[in-house]
């Protein structure tokens, strides 16, 4: 299997709460590491607090260049495996990544969240406006609020968001 090793963006599976700590021990080790995290409020019975979790849980995406970078990251610790994908090695297009980097990144998106449904296909729209621009998705009517949704075929997961009606071209 490691013969055929494709290099790009791989999918790790981490342990339960240990995204953060492999991201950095990643980058430590000179791996390129990508965790895309998402801001929450959390709410106690006496206060709310905004904090930031991770958009996928348990996954943390490297950049693997060789089989010794694909064993390196193996070695870190918190490390469970590499995501498959019908016997393949899960790996993202550098285009999935940048998608996953535009919606993560822009403030003006709200209700960001990750899931695994098959959504109907919709109608496709181009973003012509704000920090957006130029991203394909698709459009969803939930609650009579537009929500885009952001395919990653790759790993079978869906990104949905809600954004202002004036970025839809």
């Amino acid at each position: 299997m490691l013969k055929t090793l494709k290099t790009g963006w791989h999918v790790l599976y981490v342990r339960s709460r240990h995204e953060k700590k492999v991201h950095s021990l990643l980058e430590e080790n000179q791996l390129e590491s990508f965790l895309p995290m998402i801001r929450t409020i959390s709410q106690w019975t006496d206060r709310q607090k905004i904090i930031l979790k991770p958009l996928f849980p348990s996954y943390v995406f490297v950049k693997i260049n060789s089989i010794k970078d694909f064993n390196k990251a193996l070695t870190i610790n918190g490390v469970c495996s590499y995501v498959r994908c019908g016997g393949e090695y899960a790996k993202l297009k550098d285009e999935e990544i940048n998608n996953i980097r535009l919606v993560v990144d822009v403030e003006d998106i709200t209700d960001l969240e990750m899931n695994t449904q098959n959504y109907e296909a919709g109608e496709v729209k181009k973003i012509f406006c704000g920090p957006l621009i130029g991203l394909e998705c698709e459009i969803l009517k939930y609650k009579n609020r537009h929500k885009i949704l952001v395919r990653i075929d790759s790993i079978p997961q869906n990104i949905t968001a809600t954004i202002p009606s004036h970025y839809l071209q």
